[in-house]
């Protein structure tokens, strides 16, 4: 049987950075209470005409140059975004397009911050079936075109970046297992309220921007990612004691402490770049996944336990062992 493991990651941030001082002079606030709400003290934001495809490409590239391959060694895409560049076609196909591997399946994954634990669970289907040997697997956002800056409650939050990993066939795992699930009764909790097929009106104010409710979103996602991680670990006869790091979706401080210690898991155990990259959607897991991988924490044969959360609900985990 064929098994998925990851060869090569990567990440991009754009250049531009906002730091909570620049926000104080936007907006009614304090750089010491958005760390203390978020434990956010800068994000990356993209210029103007930079793309979630331009950031995808440099992320790609970058992972593709760890594993040691070239674009045409590529037979799938699959890329998480909830922000593309254009209705359609993809970003994954236009990824595909730049990076110059036509042919085979490129496509995006819509679960908002779960985007790329979705797109990394399908990713693993098509090489467990033998449907794909090598695939790319993105998550990409340029989450802070839908944020209004008017809104303290979401615009400290949120920043832009893209990550990937390069996925291959291998003889033994590799991942080990995924989880995924929703629940559509939360969609109010966290949206934008607006669509193609519902009848986008522009001259609503903020017919295109987030909404969240966030005391309300901090208990379900805290509960979903303490339940998820445990179901996992449950299925696979491990207990927390036996992940070397957790790599939770970048939400925000109050989240990722909250979720490690329900877990009973030592917060040096768990990957944190929200202080630098904020809430990068889809990006964020696989954004800190590369930074721990870069800078030496993850080493192979380390078992990881990776966790999404986003708006729909979504929320997925995948363990792997790297």
């Amino acid at each position: 049987m064929n098994h998925a493991r990851i060869i090569g990651t990567g990440g991009h941030l754009p250049e531009k950075v906002l730091t909570n001082a620049d926000l104080e002079q936007r907006i009614e606030t304090t750089a010491e209470w958005i760390v203390e709400r978020t434990g956010v003290e800068e994000r990356h934001i993209a210029a103007p005409g930079e793309t979630t495809c331009d950031l995808a490409e440099h992320a790609s590239r970058r992972a593709l140059e760890a594993a040691g391959l070239e674009p045409s060694d590529i037979d799938l895409i699959v890329l998480g975004t909830t922000t593309p560049d254009h209705v359609f076609p993809s970003v994954a196909t236009q990824l595909q397009h730049r990076l110059g591997c036509p042919g085979g399946p490129a496509f995006d994954v819509q679960a908002v911050c779960t985007g790329f634990v979705y797109a990394l669970d399908i990713a693993d289907r098509f090489i467990r079936t033998g449907a794909a040997r090598r695939a790319l697997v993105v998550g990409a956002d340029t989450f802070t075109r839908i944020i209004d800056w008017r809104d303290r409650g979401t615009c400290i939050l949120f920043g832009d970046g893209a990550g990937a990993v390069v996925l291959e066939a291998a003889d033994k795992p590799g991942i080990i297992d995924s989880r995924l699930g929703a629940d559509g009764r939360y969609k109010e909790l966290l949206w934008v309220p607006a669509g193609v097929s519902s009848g986008y009106d522009q001259t609503r104010q903020n017919a295109a921007f987030v909404e969240m409710r966030g005391s309300e979103v901090f208990k379900v996602a805290v509960t979903t990612l303490k339940d998820i991680a445990e179901q996992i670990l449950t299925a696979n006869r491990m207990t927390v004691a036996d992940v070397d790091w957790l790599i939770p979706h970048q939400a925000n401080r109050r989240i990722l402490a909250a979720t490690a210690k329900r877990l009973g898991l030592p917060e040096g155990r768990m990957v944190d770049c929200v202080r630098t990259h904020g809430n990068t959607s889809a990006a964020s897991v696989p954004l800190a996944l590369d930074v721990a991988v870069r800078d030496g924490r993850i080493q192979r044969g380390d078992t990881l336990l990776l966790e999404g959360f986003g708006g729909g609900f979504t929320w997925g985990a995948v363990l792997l062992t790297y």
